[in-house]
């Protein structure tokens, strides 16, 4: 139906999270209709993040540098750790401007279905930060669902022994993603929070 290369195309954007293949056949047509000085600099902007950008060696988060932009600031609050699934928690939870203390992102749940146990996370090293600092809370922030229900529960008990540990309120619905979720929704989450039992 499609000439090769716009077939080609389209099945590249078909792979992107959320689009199916009527929005993939939409941005592709698009896309041919922009000048092709905006797509020399689209593809060059996707080449020079993929090139650049790695983890942050301390907290796990997407950074161009060693140490990300919330760690290296001096202002954060030093003594509150996020825990979070995936550097999109981080965006969410930055853009509600209620917590000023640091993260670290596990990178996805404990989800046995799946082939992840706490071995394949950031679980470690987040217990030798923990232990190694004087913390006096860890927050966690994970999606209620049945993997991030057992990933909050074994976290929260290695964390335990070391400091404060408290989750988020459920004002998330059960299954649902921190990411999707509206800025007033994540600041309420955050204030009510509780300590682990």
């Amino acid at each position: 139906m499609y000439t090769p290369p716009l077939a080609r195309l389209i099945e590249q954007l078909q792979r992107l999270p959320g689009i199916g293949p009527k929005s993939a056949q939409r941005l592709a047509l698009h896309l041919l209709k922009r000048p092709e000085t905006e797509i020399q600099a689209l593809a060059e902007a996707l080449i020079d993040a993929k090139k650049q950008v790695g983890l942050c060696q301390v907290c796990f988060h997407l950074s161009a540098t060693p140490v990300c932009e919330i760690c290296a600031n001096v202002n954060r609050e030093r003594t509150t750790i996020c825990v979070v699934a995936d550097s999109r928690d981080v965006i969410a939870l930055e853009k509600t401007r209620e917590f000023s203390g640091l993260y670290h992102v596990l990178g996805g749940v404990i989800s046995p279905m799946d082939g992840i146990g706490p071995e394949q996370l950031n679980i470690q090293s987040l217990v030798k930060r923990v232990s190694s600092q004087k913390m006096e809370e860890v927050i966690i922030a994970i999606s209620p669902s049945i993997e991030g229900e057992t990933t909050t529960l074994y976290v929260g008990h290695l964390l335990k022994p070391f400091t404060t540990v408290t989750r988020i309120a459920f004002g998330l619905p059960m299954g649902g993603d921190l990411e999707y979720a509206d800025e007033v929704t994540l600041a309420r989450a955050l204030e009510g929070r509780r300590e682990l039992d």
